[in-house]
């Protein structure tokens, strides 16, 4: 039954009896979940209806575990003060910065660091979810269970894109959580968490769902659901339950600027963890397909330029040489709308779609190509670990013969074939001066131009013959540093 159905048969039944107070036992078969009828006015009104979370919390809560990681810490902690100043004194830090340690003080000794987290039980015998961050570099990792039962737990394997890890501990018969659907939640629906924030186990938390399909800076493989739930240090790794007592996500993030809770809180959807964890039962790491290509997000300027109906799919600007993209023929300045069916609706959709794919696996894509649309087959491969960014020193190029472009506020020049050798490009254009409309747009000095809408730049004469073919808006695909991006331009 839908909840909001059953919620106003119990506030109709409230408002025929007249009062208020806790009514069970009407849906004994299907939530843990009862309400609290709240009357707003003497003639017995309901103004209200809270769900109770105590049966969900009796039956559920034993599957939610604590968890110790520590970590070998190599920074000597420093010896203190020559003066004892209490750390909230408004002298502490004038004191600690400035004035040198006791120098006939030993400094104290390295120690290890523990992080707190939380988990739940997923099998009964022993194996457990949680965040990766919260084991991650750990040389013990111990769990409490509610019964008071302390136990040492191996790490099984973690997914820092996906920020899911399992572990296993030796047990039986042990009580699991029930799985829920995470497609199925509505924004505005009431969920709760268990965990341990700040340490304090058993900890129960409620609030509504605020939005789903949420992404966040550097999390291009996770849809997560946002919550108001108070979400606290420690409670990471923790389950999120919906109305029916199902796990429908693990509590990942939050938005803080204080480092506690600010009303946002991000969890993980539960069906996209369980597909990691079973990889990581099976193999203890996770296979995804990769593509080859750098995307970026189609803006209402963009779309215009390349006679898209509306903003939508993920624009390639960048297609990684032998490549599974290259080998299938996808070209910069390709618009990928559909992945085997499914609508590209967002860029960040793209990577998902494709990371859900095992390496091997042959994709139909539907491209926006030159005002039509197309497929093409792609046949993925294993997508590498992570790797370290490396600083990038800045290669543009400037050279002496220069050419104006008054209309779009742009001095150009030709690239060497030494500049091409190093950018890695087969032609085009150094920004020498951008001012005007193309400073404005986000160009920049020194900025490599290798496209005009879908056309290839070379040479200044390829780009006055793409700039007399375009109409209405521009976009020109630019080389900074080592990211590619479309930059739209309006010319008048």
């Amino acid at each position: 039954m839908n909840p909001y159905t059953r919620l106003l048969i119990v506030a109709a039944i409230a408002a025929a009896l007249g009062g208020c107070g806790k009514i069970e036992g009407l849906f004994k078969d299907e939530k843990p979940v009862s309400t609290v009828a709240i009357p707003a006015q003497a003639n017995g009104q309901v103004a209200m209806l809270l769900p109770d979370f105590t049966l969900l919390v009796e039956r559920e809560g034993p599957s939610v575990v604590n968890i110790q990681a520590s970590r070998a810490d190599s920074t000597p902690r420093q010896s203190e003060l020559p003066i004892p100043v209490p750390e909230d004194d408004p002298l502490y830090e004038f004191f600690r910065r400035f004035m040198p340690p006791n120098a006939q003080q030993d400094p104290a000794p390295a120690q290890d660091s523990v992080s707190f987290g939380s988990g739940f039980v997923f099998s009964q015998d022993g194996y457990i979810l949680t965040n990766a961050h919260v084991v991650s570099g750990s040389s013990q990792i111990k769990v409490m269970l509610t019964d008071k039962r302390e136990m040492r737990a191996r790490l099984i394997g973690l997914d820092k894109r996906t920020d899911v890890a399992v572990l296993k501990i030796d047990a039986a018969n042990l009580p699991t959580v029930k799985i829920g659907t995470p497609d199925a939640l509505k924004v505005g629906e009431w969920v709760a968490a268990i965990g341990a924030p700040f340490g304090f186990e058993n900890t129960v938390t409620a609030g509504i769902v605020s939005a789903k399909g949420r992404s966040l800076p550097d999390e291009s493989y996770v849809p997560f659901i946002q919550t108001d739930v108070a979400i606290n240090p420690g409670n990471s790794g923790g389950p999120l339950f919906n109305l029916k007592g199902e796990v429908v996500g693990i509590n990942s993030q939050i938005y803080s600027r204080s480092g506690g809770f600010m009303g946002i809180s991000f969890a993980i959807p539960i069906d996209l963890a369980m597909k990691v964890a079973d990889q990581l039962k099976t193999s203890g790491k996770v296979s995804r397909g990769q593509l080859g290509v750098h995307i970026q997000e189609v803006s209402k300027e963009l779309a215009q330029s390349f006679g898209l109906d509306r903003p939508r799919g993920a624009l390639v600007v960048r297609v990684e040489p032998q490549g599974p993209a290259s080998k299938a023929g996808l070209l910069v300045g390709d618009i990928i709308l559909r992945l085997n069916g499914q609508v590209v609706e967002n860029s960040r959709d793209l990577p998902r779609m494709v990371g859900d794919q095992p390496p091997g696996a042959t994709i139909k894509l539907g491209v926006w190509r030159k005002g039509s649309e197309r497929n093409i087959d792609a046949t993925l491969i294993e997508l590498p670990g992570e790797q370290l960014a490396t600083p990038q020193g800045n290669n543009s190029p400037a050279l002496p013969q220069s050419y104006r472009f008054d209309q779009l506020g742009l001095t150009l020049s030709e690239l060497s074939a030494e500049d091409k050798e190093a950018l890695g490009v087969r032609g085009g254009l150094v920004i020498q001066q951008a001012q005007g409309v193309s400073a404005q747009a986000g160009l920049q000095n020194g900025d490599v131009i290798i496209g005009l809408n879908q056309m290839e730049i070379s040479n200044i004469r390829s780009f006055e013959r793409a700039l007399q073919n375009a109409k209405g808006n521009i976009a020109l695909l630019v080389r900074r540093q080592d990211s590619t991006l479309y930059v739209p331009l309006r010319l008048n």
